[in-house]
Formats: C-alpha cells, sequence, structure tokens
C-alpha cells in the first residue's frame, strides 16, 4: 500500500522542498492526467489522506504539478451548492494532497512506471481490478472481415503457456501471479498492450526500420475455454494506413503476438440503472461484449457511431447470439467520415435529444468510449443534458486522431 506516513496528509506545505522536472511534455501530461485520468487522480488522494473517494468527489481535485518525488494535487470547494456538509467543514480553502512515488524518478520515461505502480498498490488497498505488467505470447489461428472495415483475429493461448511477470517489485509481482485466470472470460473492455515491432517483417528489422507506433491498445471481444487452452476474438478496425491496422492485416495463421500489460475497463456502474452506451468503431466491440454479458434488469439504449453503413452490421452477429438476455436498443449515427472532433460530439448529443424527446427514458449511468477531442467535448454535453454524477457517467478515450 502507499505509505502515507511518509507525508502529512491535507496540510502539507506547498513551500516542501520537490525536485521540479524540467520537460516541455509536462504541461500536456498534466493535462492529460487531469482529464482522463481524474478517477485515478482521486482514488491516490483517498489512500493518502483516509477520506472517502465520494468526499474528495465532491471537491474540484486537480493535478497542480509532477515532482522527482510524487504528485501535488490541490484540492479546492466547488460552489456551495454542490459541496457537501462534511466537505465544507474539512475544506474551507485550498489545500495540497501530495502523493509519493515508490522511487523518485530519473528522467521522464520513469514516470508511467511509478505511475502504474502507484495505481495497482492503491487498487490492492480499495479492492478494486487493476492494470497487469505482464507478458504473453498468443498464437494467431485466423483473421477474417466481421464487418466491411473490422478484421477479426482468433488468437489462442495454451493452458500451459505462463506469462512473464515485468514488475520488478515484489508485491505487485505477487499480485499480477496470483491472478488465477491467463484471459478473462468474462470482463467486457478487457484491454492487452500488443507489441506491434515484434511482427515487424525481418527486412525491416535488418534495415533498422520502425513503426510509427510500437504498441497498441486492443480490447477482448470475447474469450473462451477449450480441451487445449483458451481462445479469444481480437477486432481490430482497419482505418487507413494506422500502425495498428497495417499490423493487424499482416499477421498470419501461425504467427505468434505478444502482449506487454493488460487494463481491465470501468464498467461496475451499469450495473443497475438504466445505461447509456456509446460507441464508435475502435469501441464497439466492447459494447458488443457488453451485451451479450448484459446482467441489468433493464435494457441499455446503444448509440453506434460508424463513418460506413457497412460497419452497423457488426451487431448482427450479437442480436444472433442465444446468450443475449438485453432486448437493447441501437440507435445508429453514420458519418461519412472520419468519427473525431468536436463537431461529432455535438451530432451525438443532437442525436439522443431527439431520441430521449420521443421516449420515455431517463438515463442513469453512461459508459462510451470515443476519439479524444471528442470524448472531451461530449463529456461536457452530457454533463448538461443528463445531470449525472461524475462516477455514473463514463466517457473514455480510446484514441486520438493525429
Amino acid at each position: 500500500m502507499v505509505n502515507s506516513s511518509a507525508v502529512s496528509k491535507d496540510n502539507r506545505s506547498p513551500q516542501e522542498p520537490y525536485t521540479p522536472i524540467q520537460v516541455p511534455e509536462l504541461t500536456d501530461i498534466i493535462t492529460h492526467l487531469n482529464e482522463e485520468h481524474l478517477d485515478e487522480l482521486i482514488a491516490f488522494a483517498s489512500v493518502v489522506t483516509d477520506r472517502p473517494e465520494a468526499e474528495l468527489d465532491k471537491l474540484n481535485l486537480q493535478l497542480s504539478a509532477i515532482y522527482a518525488e510524487g504528485f501535488a494535487l490541490q484540492a479546492q470547494p466547488k460552489p456551495l451548492d454542490n459541496r457537501s456538509t462534511t466537505s465544507q467543514k474539512q475544506v474551507s480553502q485550498n489545500q495540497l494532497i501530495f502523493i509519493p512515488f515508490t522511487t523518485s524518478i530519473t528522467q521522464l520515461e520513469d514516470l508511467l512506471t511509478q505511475y502504474i505502480l502507484l495505481k495497482q498498490r492503491v487498487d490492492k488497498k480499495l479492492g478494486k481490478k487493476t492494470i497487469k505488467l505482464t507478458k504473453q505470447a498468443f498464437s494467431v489461428q485466423s483473421s477474417t472481415m466481421v464487418s466491411k472495415n473490422m478484421l477479426r483475429l482468433e488468437l489462442s493461448l495454451p493452458d500451459s503457456s505462463t506469462s512473464q511477470n515485468a514488475d520488478n517489485d515484489a508485491d505487485t509481482a505477487a499480485a499480477n501471479q496470483s491472478n488465477s485466470s491467463p484471459m478473462p472470460i468474462n470482463e467486457p473492455g478487457y484491454a492487452y498492450l500488443f507489441d506491434l515491432e515484434h511482427n515487424i517483417q525481418d527486412s525491416q528489422k535488418r534495415d533498422n526500420i520502425q513503426t510509427p507506433r510500437p504498441h497498441c491498445y486492443y480490447t477482448l471481444r470475447k474469450a473462451w475455454q477449450t480441451d487445449t487452452g483458451r481462445h479469444a476474438w481480437v477486432d481490430v478496425f482497419l482505418h487507413g494506413d494506422t500502425s495498428g491496422g497495417v499490423w493487424a492485416k499482416s499477421l498470419q495463421a501461425g504467427d505468434t503476438v505478444l502482449t506487454k500489460r493488460e487494463v481491465p475497463e470501468k464498467i461496475e456502474h451499469l450495473q443497475e440503472g438504466q445505461a447509456l452506451l456509446i460507441a464508435d468503431e475502435t469501441s464497439i466491440p466492447t459494447v458488443a461484449r457488453l451485451l451479450e454479458l448484459w446482467d441489468n434488469p433493464l435494457p441499455p439504449l446503444v448509440l453506434c457511431i460508424t463513418g460506413d453503413t457497412g460497419d452497423q452490421a457488426y451487431f448482427d452477429e450479437v442480436k444472433r447470439n442465444s446468450e443475449v438476455k438485453s432486448n437493447f436498443t441501437i440507435v445508429p449515427i453514420v458519418t461519412a467520415k472520419t468519427n473525431a472532433g468536436a463537431d461529432l460530439a455535438t451530432l451525438i448529443d443532437n442525436k439522443l435529444g431527439d431520441y430521449l424527446a420521443q421516449q420515455p427514458l431517463v438515463i442513469d449511468k453512461v459508459w462510451g468510449a470515443l476519439e479524444a477531442s471528442t470524448a472531451k467535448a461530449l463529456r461536457k454535453r452530457l454533463k448538461n443534458r443528463l445531470h449525472l454524477e461524475r462516477s455514473d457517467m463514463v466517457v473514455k478515450v480510446y484514441w486520438r486522431h493525429d
């Protein structure tokens, strides 16, 4: 767990000496963590301060600085009408919460490692599923097109295979190795970080030609157990000559693909209440598995955004699946262009507004995953339209249009 005794609680002095990190990327990193990982920052602060996440969620909590020794979070009271009595008493002015790293970082490359180790410890303390730094080797069985632009890879993992733990920390390594399942079967959105460079052609390796992106996340569309081992579908959306698309199209039966990291999806809030699911081509595999395993008695509303009408057929397989217990509704949104940007967020919000004006639905929970600029703009629009708590509305970034 995080050594909370190593720092003061909420009143650590901002004048305490920390070592600044002088790199031009730092401002972008801080912005990214504040916009995309606020729930993790709140969890870090909860463990360090021994205060419930729900209480800290009622404050304006922002990452203000990153030092060699750790993070500095600034806690500010929200406007009075949104603030609990408890929070009002405990936070009457701006206060600093310092989150220490396990080991001070000496270069920017160390930041991700320390962040992951911190997240693992905090998640363990809070009883949450967490990221795993493990390496696994899958064998490609086949590749087929399942919609106009979606390529399905079938991968296998023999029962005799063992994952290699990439953690140097003994406690974290033990926690990773204690996981009983090398491939989760009932976890929608479970993502693997695939090592694209491993499958570079020998001629490229010989000439030292690197892929534009050395690795890429893809989610498990579905996983299942057989007598010979575990099998999985990984569906890759092919849009232009992207690193991931070129990698996926190059794979043949018998090839080995490597993964370096595993990340569970945040979907626990969808277990009750009326849910809205929002997906573009990169996240419809997650939504498809969610629908197949849906155990909420209320069927979800699904907004499916594709550039091509032909990719709306992706959900036909889900509708035919006898395991699907939910009579879900899909609202198609076909854009005829790359699905990114604030204009797309406006289109999605307008489509949702039109639907809700005709149907007696009150949305309680939201899960969505889209392009970065789209997700950022859509969060603001959904907050204004649905008036949900932050913990009830998860709109994630699955890719970036750059």
